[in-house]
């Protein structure tokens, strides 16, 4: 058994609402093998991961794995539980997993969940279900599994690069309000909200924190001079940049002094209450090492506090204290902080809610002045002080004293955080006791740092008081409670016209001055201008769309393709969009039936909000039938169904409800409500629309009209935006009329059977007569799709130019071209097909076959090598085809 590939899903998929990973196993010689074949294995399993004793499995409660196990089943299955129980073993907090038989035999998907903001190239996944694999083979053959270091090397891997506590914290609270969350690679930086309403953060940093009040933060002195110059109290101190200058500037501040870097962080070679030169000029050397300078203060008395400002708020409030053992009377120093780190609150940096205890030297130089060493035993209850700071960072811990803060402190600190400019910030200060006002007395109390970022884990989990929620408080400041951080977002779907009805959406959203993000399957647009050339239908390109500060609203094509290999690239849509569901991509991304394509396309509908829209095509039986899926229901939809006549069944019978509709009716585009009804405006005024005879295209128009209505656009100014919408400009390639030596050529994208039988119906209804069709397929279908789209062209066109287009997906050159030969003569025996060598050559051989009037079908797979040509051809579109 091994391990084929990984793909990474992100975004809402069709199997959890949460990113997942999708393992494609191979299990070789286990294939059609189960655990009933193997007596014992299950015993050594559980034995090796007591753990998977408790998994539920499909029995829904605790030992169903056992007794599937019990009952025989596969290794696929074994190893999907496998890896769930080594991923909670290491804190990775999943458990969702789903095992399902892929393609070819033996070979299985595994569909594990991932943590929401776990980096996306993050190799603990992987690792994680190797190790689960050569675990399950190791105990199949009889073989000692060993995993415990490997294991261990994980946890440290993927706690590495998790969140950090105060990130993480960001995240969570926003998330709690609704508001979207990413995080940027494996970074502390988190992109919260959409469009116009994205804000940034790093850890307890935002994009409204001033560089200026960071910049004077960390400069003490400087911080130091603004908080004097501002009447607000801080020990006196003095930069120095040597050792003598550091003992000169200790006698003049008079003993005790405290000795600092001058930008130094995190408590580090900070050296307090020296009483001594020798003491000081040492003190010096370790607190200049790295940048050349330092600085002595006088010494504060008092108790150390940490007070968080978040705006103008005072929002918490901690005491703190160094780090610390108390004795037990048996155990030495040594051996109480190793017992004290045993204690999973404990870990390196700032990624859990404690710092370990270390012994180094600044620790046993601290017992020294204490008349103490490391195998010192202190006596019961004795309190052994490891340092003289309090910083968390060092091994500190927090007291909650939030409640307790006296209102002169609180003017005292919002003062602070006005005077550096910070937004948020962590002021450390020395106080004999913070429930009481300031003393009087110079020197009894001072500020002795402001912290730009500061860390959040202190308030959040204090060692001894309340929790606060205070990255609660920080959402609220960057999004004030009532809002939600998003812009409107139409999600369209479905199989023919998504591009088209995507771009009438957009330009109809535009009409009221909106800034419109769309993506389609040529690139990404924001207000108009196309800012990313690709196809760009896909979860990477509506991001991109959703980043951007300028984008007041977002309508996304959402193509089968993104949905199936990385998710949706958002939480939930406002409106979706469904236009219709046919045969297409038949044979790609192992879907095998047009049932799979509804299972694929639904996924747009489920994942709208509690509440939003859904705009669903009436007259596509399988489109309509989404409304009653379960998981769409649960959103509680307010349903738009669209048709060519308000006699669809589902439209008559939605209206009997009191449902909302949209049809033609009296020749006019028509909203109902129940009885009601509001024309918008007449079909044949619909841009594009060949005078209201495209029919596909009023379908289009139709659903462009629920979706923007249910924006709340005004009729007034939906019906303007169908009335310009231009196709030469919005919507080029998409049933776009040129004329060529007196010949009309229609250039479309059509590239299935219903596609290809709506353009063959369009040219009948406009010109009333045979035309000849240049056509080419992509080559990505299979053979019998490819089939079906050449006799959807048969049907309509007794004269057919074939070619093949550069890229042939994967074809053998001349391949499409029987394909499509096969196609035509098995439709229509007496049709004449003309090959041909390529796209140029095509565009000549049609001109030839036909006559002057008769008009040309040209299909494409890509459109700027047509336009090219065209305009080569001297090709010009006529005014009546507007």
């Amino acid at each position: 058994m091994h391990l084929e590939h990984l793909r990474r899903l992100n975004g809402p998929n069709l199997y959890l609402a949460r990113p997942v990973v999708i393992a494609r196993l191979d299990l070789g010689e286990l294939t059609g093998r189960e655990t009933t074949d193997f007596p014992g294995f299950a015993e050594r399993l559980v034995a090796a991961l007591p753990g998977l004793a408790e998994h539920h499995c499909s029995a829904g409660r605790p030992g169903g794995l056992l007794t599937a196990m019990a009952r025989g089943t596969y290794f696929g299955h074994v190893t999907e539980h496998v890896t769930l129980e080594l991923s909670a073993m290491i804190g990775r907090d999943v458990c969702f997993g789903r095992t399902v038989s892929a393609e070819a035999p033996g070979h299985y998907d595994v569909i594990l969940e991932r943590p929401v903001d776990e980096p996306e190239e993050s190799p603990v996944v992987g690792c994680l279900i190797d190790l689960a694999i050569r675990t399950v083979t190791g105990l199949l053959n009889d073989g000692d599994v060993a995993f415990d270091a490997e294991l261990a090397a994980l946890a440290a891997t993927y706690e590495r690069t998790s969140l950090g506590v105060s990130t993480a914290a960001l995240a969570t609270a926003a998330r709690r309000r609704g508001i979207p969350v990413r995080r940027v690679d494996d970074l502390n930086l988190l992109q919260l909200g959409h469009g116009r309403h994205r804000r940034t953060v790093w850890a307890a940093m935002t994009d409204r924190t001033s560089a200026i009040g960071v910049e004077a933060a960390g400069d003490k002195m400087l911080t130091k001079r603004l908080l004097e110059g501002a009447g607000l109290p801080v020990p006196e101190g003095v930069v120095v940049t040597t050792a003598a200058e550091a003992v000169a500037a200790f006698e003049k501040i008079e003993a005790p002094v405290v000795v600092k870097p001058l930008s130094g962080h995190q408590g580090e070679n900070v050296w307090i209450e020296l009483t001594d030169a020798g003491e000081v000029a040492a003190a010096f050397h370790a607190a200049s090492a790295e940048g050349g300078a330092a600085l002595v203060e006088a010494y504060v008395p008092g108790r150390d506090h940490r007070v968080l400002v978040v705006g103008d708020r005072v929002v918490a409030a901690a005491e703190l204290n160094p780090a610390r053992v108390t004795g037990d009377g048996r155990s030495t120093i040594a051996d109480l902080i190793a017992a004290a780190n045993t204690d999973p609150a404990r870990g390196e940096g700032h990624d859990r809610p404690l710092t370990r205890l270390a012994l180094g030297e600044t620790e046993r130089a601290h017992l020294t002045r204490q008349g103490l060493a490391p195998d010192s035993v202190p006596n019961p209850g004795q309190v052994v002080t490891l340092r003289r700071n309090a910083n968390l960072s060092t091994g500190g811990t927090s007291k909650d004293v939030t409640d307790r803060v006296h209102p002169d402190v609180v003017r005292l600190c919002r003062r602070v955080a006005a005077t550096v400019g910070l937004d948020i910030c962590g002021i450390d200060l020395r106080l004999p006791d913070i429930a009481a006002p300031l003393p009087a007395d110079a020197g009894a109390s001072g500020v002795i740092e402001v912290n730009a970022s500061p860390g959040l884990r202190m308030h959040l989990a204090p060692y001894e008081g309340r929790p606060r929620d205070v990255a609660a408080d920080i959402i609220d400041r960057l999004y004030p409670p009532g809002t939600s951080g998003r812009v409107p977002i139409v999600a369209v779907t479905g199989t023919n016209g998504k591009t088209t009805t995507v771009r009438m959406i957009a330009h109809l959203l535009a009409q009221d001055g909106r800034r419109v993000g769309m993506t389609t399957t040529d690139g990404v647009y924001v207000g108009g201008e196309l800012v990313y050339r690709a196809d760009a239908s896909g979860p990477l390109s509506a991001a991109m769309v959703l980043a951007d500060r300028t984008v007041d609203a977002a309508v996304l094509e959402t193509a089968r393709g993104g949905i199936v290999r990385r998710g949706l690239g958002y939480d939930r849509a406002d409106v979706a969009v469904l236009t219709n569901i046919t045969d297409d991509h038949l044979g790609v991304d192992d879907i095998a039936t047009v049932e799979d394509l509804v299972e694929i396309k639904a996924l747009v509908a489920e994942e709208i909000r509690r509440g939003g829209h859904l705009v669903l095509n009436a007259d596509d039986p399988r489109t309509a039938a989404l409304a009653d899926r379960p998981r769409v229901r649960d959103r509680e939809p307010v349903v738009r169904y669209f048709a060519l006549s308000a006699s669809a069944p589902r439209v008559e019978e939605h209206l009997g409800a009191g449902g909302i509709a949209y049809f033609v009716e009296d020749g006019a585009l028509t909203e109902a409500c129940g009885t009601g009804r509001s024309r918008i405006l007449p079909a044949a005024d619909v841009a594009g629309s060949f005078g209201g005879l495209a029919r596909h295209v009023i379908g289009n128009a139709l659903a462009a009209v629920a979706a923007a209505r249910a924006l709340g656009m005004p009729a007034d100014l939906v019906a303007r935006g169908l009335r310009t919408f231009d196709p030469y400009d919005l919507n080029p390639g998409r049933g776009c009329t040129f004329r060529v030596e007196d010949r009309p050529v229609v250039v479309d994208y059509a590239h299935n059977p219903a596609a290809v039988a709506a353009v063959g119906e369009l040219m009948r209804r406009v010109w009333r007569r045979d035309g000849v069709a240049a056509v080419t397929l992509p080559g990505d279908r299979c053979d019998e799709l490819v089939i079906d789209t050449a006799r959807a062209v048969a049907r309509s066109f007794g004269r057919v130019v074939v070619y093949e287009d550069e890229d042939l997906r994967g074809r053998r050159p001349g391949e499409m071209a029987r394909l499509i030969t096969r196609g035509l003569v098995d439709a229509r025996p007496d049709v004449r097909v003309h090959p041909a060598g390529d796209l140029k050559d095509a565009v000549g051989i049609a001109l030839g076959v036909s006559t002057p009037g008769e008009p040309i079908l040209l299909l494409y797979e890509k459109l700027q090598p047509v336009m090219d040509l065209l305009d080569a051809l001297g090709a010009a579109s006529p005014p009546d085809a507007r």
